[in-house]
C-alpha cells in the first residue's frame, strides 16, 4: 500500500503524489501503444516499469518525461498537469540506454554542461561537480576524458549529469542494458544506493527481472500496453496479479488443465498428470468454480528433486518423473524432468545445493515435490 493509500486508510489528508498518471493512452497508427495506464508514485519512492519487448514501458516513460504527448489522460508531477510543459522545464534528469556523454569533455565537464545551460552562477559550479563526482565515486577522475573511463565509469558519469541540478524526477531508460552481466549488478545496487542516499523519486524502465527486484520500492509490469500489477517486489514474486506476471518474473512452469475438487482456497487442478493440489489465486476476485478450465503456475525453486525411492515427507504433492536435461549453473543445477504420468508436460527445476545434493543424471526417475501454497492457480483463458 502507497504512502497515499495509507493516509487515506487513516482519514487523513493525502500527500501530493511525485507522479501521477490518470487513464493516459498512446495510439499510433491506430495501434495502442499504451491503453488506460492509471498510478500515483509518492516522493522518494524508486519505481521499476518492467516488461518484454513492446510491452509499452518505454513509450510510458517518454510520456512522463514529454517527449510524446499522450493521445489521451493526463500526467502530473507534484501535482502540476504537465501536458503543456515541454520537456526542458519539467526538472527531470534522465539516463538513457546510449549515454550521449561529450568525448571531448573531461567527466567533470560533462558533469557541469546542464548547469551551465541553465545558466547556474559560475562560481558556485566547481563544488556543485565535485560534489555529485564524489556522490558516484568518481571524485578522482574528474579530469579524465569519457574514452579514458571504463564503461561502469561512464554511467557513473551518466548518473551525475542527471543528478547535478538537482531534478524533482530522475528517469532511467534501460541504462544497463549494455553492460555485462557482472557490471550490471554492480550498478543495480549502485543505482539503488544513490537513489536512497539524495531520496529523490525516479523511475526506471527495464526488462530485466532480476534488476526490478533488486533496486525497487515498487514494480509495475506491462504487458501489451496494459499495467499488469503495481506491487513492492516482494508481493510482484510471491503473489502475481495473473498468470502474465506470474510467468514474467522468474522462471515459472504453467500446467493447464480443470478444477476437479474445491475446498476454500485450496483446489485441485487435473489435467492429465494426477491432481496437483494448489492454492486459488486472491487476484482471481471470484470463487472458483468447479469444472472451469484453470492454469497452474509453479516455480522452478519451490520444486524438490529426490531419488524414486524417496517419500516426499512433508510436501503436499509427489509426482513420479524423468530427468530429460541437466544444467550445471555453479551456484545451482537446472533440471528438465517429464511427468511420467503426462509425458507432453517437462517441469524446469532450480537445485540451488549442488555441493551438497547429488546430481540427478539424464534419465533418472526422480520423484518431484512440492507444497500446496507453490502452486498458484488461475483462471483459464
Amino acid at each position: 500500500m502507497s504512502v497515499a493509500h495509507r493516509a487515506e486508510a487513516d482519514g487523513a489528508a493525502s500527500p501530493i503524489p511525485a507522479v501521477s498518471v490518470r487513464d493516459v493512452a498512446m495510439v499510433f497508427s491506430g495501434q495502442a501503444a499504451v491503453t488506460d495506464a492509471s498510478f500515483d508514485l509518492d516522493t522518494g519512492r524508486f519505481l521499476t516499469i518492467l516488461g518484454p519487448s513492446g510491452s509499452g514501458k518505454t513509450t510510458l516513460l517518454r510520456m512522463i518525461a514529454g517527449f510524446q504527448h499522450p493521445t489521451r489522460g493526463e500526467i502530473a508531477i507534484n501535482g502540476q498537469p504537465v501536458s503543456a510543459v515541454p520537456p526542458h522545464r519539467r526538472r527531470i534528469g534522465m539516463v538513457f540506454q546510449k549515454l550521449a556523454l561529450f568525448p571531448h569533455m573531461t567527466a567533470a565537464e560533462n558533469v557541469a554542461f546542464p548547469l551551465k545551460m541553465r545558466r547556474y552562477d559560475a562560481r558556485n559550479i566547481p563544488a556543485r561537480v565535485a560534489r555529485y563526482l564524489d556522490l558516484v565515486h568518481l571524485g578522482p577522475y574528474a579530469d579524465r576524458r569519457i574514452h579514458e573511463l571504463s564503461g561502469g565509469q561512464q554511467q557513473r558519469v551518466a548518473i551525475a549529469r542527471a543528478l547535478v541540478f538537482e531534478p524533482d524526477l530522475l528517469l532511467l531508460d534501460e541504462p544497463l542494458a549494455a553492460l555485462d552481466r557482472k557490471l550490471r549488478e554492480e550498478m543495480q545496487l549502485e543505482f539503488r544506493r544513490i537513489q536512497k542516499e539524495l531520496g529523490i523519486t525516479t523511475i526506471n524502465v527495464t526488462h530485466d527481472q532480476r534488476e526490478a527486484l533488486v533496486v525497487s520500492d515498487e514494480v509495475i509490469v506491462m504487458d501489451r500496453g496494459r499495467i499488469q500489477q503495481m506491487a513492492d517486489p516482494m508481493r510482484t514474486y510471491r503473489e502475481p496479479a495473473n498468470a502474465f506476471v506470474a510467468s514474467f518474473i522468474g522462471v515459472t512452469n504453467r500446467l493447464t488443465g480443470v478444477l476437479a475438487e474445491i475446498g476454500g482456497d485450496d483446489v485441485t487442478l487435473d489435467g492429465g498428470f494426477g491432481g496437483c493440489v494448489g492454492r486459488w489465486s486472491p487476484s482471481a476476485g471470484r470463487s472458483p468454480r468447479s469444472g472451469e478450465p484453470a492454469i497452474g503456475m509453479l516455480r522452478a525453486e519451490q520444486i524438490r528433486v529426490g531419488a524414486l525411492a524417496g517419500n516426499g515427507t512433508g510436501l503436499d504433492v509427489s509426482v513420479r518423473a524423468e530427468i530429460v536435461d541437466v544444467i550445471f549453473e555453479g551456484e545451482r543445477v537446472v533440471y528438465e524432468a517429464r511427468l511420467a504420468a503426462h509425458p507432453e508436460t517437462v517441469l524446469r527445476v532450480f537445485d540451488h545445493d549442488p555441493v551438497g545434493h547429488d546430481v540427478h543424471p539424464v534419465g533418472a526417475l526422480v520423484r518431484l515435490g512440492w507444497n500446496r501454497r507453490d502452486l498458484i492457480v488461475f483462471p483459464g483463458t
